[in-house]
Formats: C-alpha cells, sequence, structure tokens
C-alpha cells in the first residue's frame, strides 16, 4: 500500500447506506489508518469529515419506472463524479447499495481505464430478482462485500471476488433489548403502547406509501383507542410531507400520531421509533433488518409502480422480498404486496400482532436469526478492502 493518504470514494443513497459507510469510515480510523472519504453521503458520513459533492437524496429514488423521471439528473451525477475523478483519481470507488447507480459508476470509471479500484458493498437486487447482473459485476466491480453468508455463496458461484463482512447492527445491537428503556430515550409515556409507521424514508415511498399507513392507523385506531403511533421523519422535507398528509385526517387521529424528527447527525430516528415500539409496520427494505435486530414483531408491506412490478414479477428469483424472511429461508413475517398492501390487510395485521403469543413467537425468531448472524465468521471489510490496493 502507498505511504500517501489514501483516497477513497464511496456513494450511498439512503439511510441505511449512510449507516454502514459511516461505521466503515470508523473501522477505517480504529486501525489507524489514514483515509480521505469523498463522494456523496449522508448526515452520518458527513459528520466525520466525509466531503459530499452532491446531497444523498439525489439518489433517493427506487424501481426500475420510478428512476426515468430523474435519469438526465442522475446521468448528471454520475457525469460530474467521473469527469472529477478522471482529473484526480480516488484509490478505491466503493459503492453501498444504490446498484442502478454505484454499478453504472463503477462501469463508467472501467470504460475509462482509470487506476481505480471498484467495491460494491451490499446488492441485494443482484442476487434477489435481477441476477443477470452478475455478469457486468464481474466486468466492473474488483470485490463485492457481503452482508450475509449466502450472498458470498452465490458471487462464488460466478467467480465474482467477494467477502462475507457481515452486517455492523448484528454486533452493534444487543440480544437483550428491554423496551422500557428504548421509550426513555425518546422520552415516551411507558404506561403506553405504541405503533412504529415507516412508510419508507425516499419521498417517492412517503408519497406512495404514507397514505397506506395512515388509513391502517386510522382503522387500528378506532378498535384499538390504546395505541398512540410513532412516525420517524429523516429530515425537515420529508416531516413537512408526513404533516401535510396529516392535514386529510381527522383530529383524533392526530391526536394520536406522534411525528419525530432527527435531533443530531446521526440519521437514527428510524430505528429509535422502532426500538421503543411494541409492533412495527414498515416499508419492506434493509430497515426490515434493523427491526429484526431490535427483535420487535413486524409486518412489512410495499407497493411499486404498476409496471415496475409487473417487470420485477418476471426477474424475481427468489420467493420472499423481506431480509427476515430471506435470512430465514422460509415465511417469519408477514409481507403485503402490492394489491395486497391495503389499508385493511395491513390493519388486520398489526391488530394479529397485539396477541402476545402470536408476537413471541415471531420474536423468539428475530433472536435466534439474531445469534446466527453473529455466530457465522465474517471477514474486516477494511483489510478486505486494502488488499485491492
Amino acid at each position: 500500500m502507498q505511504n500517501r493518504k489514501l483516497k477513497i470514494g464511496i456513494v450511498v443513497g439512503e439511510v441505511s447506506g449512510d449507516t454502514l459507510g459511516a461505521r466503515l469510515m470508523q473501522r477505517f480510523r480504529e486501525q489507524g489508518i489514514e483515509v480521505e472519504f469523498e463522494g456523496i453521503g449522508g448526515p452520518q458520513m458527513i459528520a466525520q469529515g466525509f466531503k459530499s459533492d452532491y446531497p444523498m437524496e439525489i439518489l433517493s429514488v427506487m424501481g426500475i419506472v420510478e428512476v426515468l423521471k430523474d435519469i438526465k439528473k442522475l446521468f448528471a451525477v454520475r457525469d460530474g463524479l467521473v469527469e472529477k475523478w478522471t482529473t484526480n483519481p480516488v484509490d478505491i470507488f466503493i459503492g453501498i447499495d444504490a446498484p442502478d447507480f454505484n454499478l453504472r459508476l463503477s462501469k463508467s470509471l472501467k470504460q475509462k481505464n482509470l487506476p481505480i479500484k471498484t467495491v460494491q458493498y451490499v446488492s441485494p437486487s443482484v442476487w434477489a430478482w435481477r441476477q443477470n447482473r452478475v455478469y457486468g459485476i464481474k466486468k466492473s466491480i474488483d470485490l463485492v462485500l457481503c452482508l450475509f453468508p449466502f450472498e458470498k455463496t452465490f458471487y462464488k458461484k460466478y467467480d465474482v471476488p467477494a467477502a462475507f463482512v457481515g452486517h455492523p447492527l448484528a454486533s452493534e445491537l444487543s440480544l437483550t433489548n428491554p423496551l422500557d428503556e428504548a421509550q426513555k430515550r425518546l422520552n415516551l409515556d411507558p404506561q403506553k403502547k405504541y405503533i412504529a409507521l415507516l412508510p419508507g424514508s425516499r419521498r417517492g415511498e412517503i408519497e406512495r406509501l404514507g397514505p397506506l399507513v395512515l388509513d391502517a392507523a386510522q382503522k387500528v385506531a378506532v378498535k384499538h383507542p390504546d395505541y398512540e403511533f410513532l412516525i420517524p421523519a429523516i429530515n425537515d422535507a420529508r416531516k413537512i410531507q408526513i404533516l401535510q398528509l396529516l392535514d386529510a385526517y381527522p383530529q383524533t387521529l392526530k391526536e394520536k400520531i406522534h411525528v419525530l424528527e432527527n435531533q443530531d447527525q446521526q440519521s437514527k430516528v428510524g430505528r429509535l421509533v422502532m426500538d421503543a415500539s411494541n409492533i412495527i409496520a414498515l416499508a419492506s427494505g434493509t430497515a426490515t433488518l434493523e427491526a429484526m435486530l431490535l427483535h420487535r414483531p413486524m409486518v412489512t408491506f410495499y407497493s411499486l409502480n404498476w409496471l415496475t412490478y409487473i417487470i420485477a414479477k418476471f426477474l424475481v428469483k427468489i420467493p420472499y422480498y423481506s431480509l427476515p424472511n430471506i435470512i430465514a429461508g422460509k415465511k417469519v413475517i408477514t409481507e403485503l404486496i402490492q394489491k395486497q398492501a391495503t389499508a385493511d390487510n395491513l390493519a388486520n395485521e398489526i391488530e394479529r400482532l397485539m396477541n402476545i403469543e402470536v408476537s413471541q413467537i415471531q420474536v423468539m425468531q428475530h433472536i435466534t436469526m439474531h445469534k446466527q448472524l453473529l455466530s457465522n465468521n465474517s471477514e474486516d471489510p477494511v483489510q478486505a478492502v486494502l488488499q485491492l490496493v
């Protein structure tokens, strides 16, 4: 490795990527390795000295059709980074999740024959429902950092260099996690019961899924007036968006809904809200892994643009969408996808999880999977990356 300070470019597109990026930066620092980090980062990474050339939210789009309306903007961002790194190359580029953007960026860097090693950290849609993309990865990615052992097995089949590094939250979050302590952290009334509603962190998700969770909350509130609702907002823009949606609902419901915003640079409000809740209803995504590691009973849902969903149905290669079910290889949590994602179905599933026996069975399965993730021997992501230079 060079004696000079290492330069690493990182690109993340949402809160979960920001969390992984911040933890990766910490691990470099803990090992005494001097690195300059730049690219696209979130508030947690920026708080650690990351130089972000664009706001993270610019990449917060999901799906196939949904990306099209932002395609010019995304191309401009990609070209801007390629131009910058052509003039002043980083040693390593690490794309964290956001595979639609990051894999194209890695491909562009390779096509220009730049002296930049490329890494993809987390790429669930590759093994989940776009497996043909693995051939492009083989050409443009020098190393894949995998969160789960089955991912490394998948890449090995295609001779793609991969390291199983685990998810940092598996070791960071305790196997014992009392609800009352979590509620104290948010100054909540321990005598009350709470349901976390997480329609997603992206603008488009809240637009599409916000009414679904609020309609379900209204139905639950009528039958179970002893429950209140917690909704996390990652920033002011998302908080305003949620409050605007709430304007259409009766005052009796508004009084039971608490919209909580990040109070610092950590972007942990979603995790804090899930941790403090008796039941979680959340959009399918990386947050389902966090909910599992917090050992809270949950139901997950998702609704895509109709055309994206039709395309996805042809491409899907796995029987489940949510990470807890994928990790378990069986149904642990209920998935309400597309036409099943209705307010009635969501309210009914939340009500089912109010049953102590039902919720405890799910919680015990979460703890078992948490232990399983801890027991697998994972590699150090820092050392795996450094072997490239």
